[in-house]
């Protein structure tokens, strides 16, 4: 398999707005276009609580890391975990620690569990990413939630792997080609902190046939 070169790699963090919007996504990271609103001004809070890059804490045969560093070749991604627990009795070797360890990431979002897979997708990356870096399997993690405070299990399915490698690759061909999709409107844009600067907020353009009609009522004139 053809690897990525680190100058190369795309955020992780990216797959979730990519899911949520290719346009979103391309705003964001080809534009450097951002906006603050109550839910990533939240979001920012929740992580903050949990993303303290480089803290361990050990207790017994549990091994946390906050803000852990990931990376993929394969897949061309990098970027942090906010949470990974290391459970002693399987998995593999850590430098410094007796026995084997199994990795457990956890990803800390605001709100409440999604319908879609936009969470589920990064978190798998950044299990798709461990497994490369230590040669190991890691059949799941989970999702931590602000408002109903409690963890959701994620299966890597190998669907849900699919669908990582698909989303990266589709990322990496906009990001090579420099191209901002169009928007195309959605309920979802009601929820996006890009709304004032994407364009679904401007009314629609009017109809090529509605405008051969006016035109034609008002005369080879037209209003003039």
């Amino acid at each position: 398999m053809e690897t990525i070169p680190e100058e190369d790699y795309l955020q992780i963090s990216g797959l979730q707005h990519y899911r949520f919007c290719p346009r979103q996504w391309a705003l964001i990271y080809l534009e450097q276009q951002w906006a603050e609103n109550l839910r990533t001004t939240e979001g920012v809070l929740l992580h903050e609580r949990a993303h303290q890059e480089g803290l361990r804490e050990s207790r017994g045969d549990l091994l946390t890391v906050r803000g852990l560093r990931v990376f993929s070749p394969n897949l061309g991604l990098s970027g942090a975990c906010d949470v990974v627990e290391f459970r002693r009795g399987s998995g593999v070797p850590l430098a410094g620690r007796e026995g084997l360890w199994q990795a457990y990431p956890v990803e800390y979002k605001r709100g409440s569990p999604k319908a879609d897979s936009c969470d589920a997708l990064q978190l798998c990356a950044q299990a798709m990413c461990l497994e490369e870096m230590l040669c190991c399997d890691i059949p799941e993690g989970a999702l931590f939630y602000g408002e109903p405070r409690r963890r959701e299990p994620v299966a890597f399915t190998e669907e849900l792997r699919q669908e990582v490698r698909q989303c990266a690759a589709e990322m990496r061909e906009l990001y090579r080609r420099g191209r901002t999709p169009m928007p195309k409107r959605a309920k979802r844009c009601n929820a996006c902190s890009l709304k004032e600067i994407c364009l679904p907020g401007l009314p629609k353009l009017a109809k090529t046939a509605d405008y051969l009609r006016k035109s034609q009522e008002n005369g080879p004139c037209g209003n003039y």
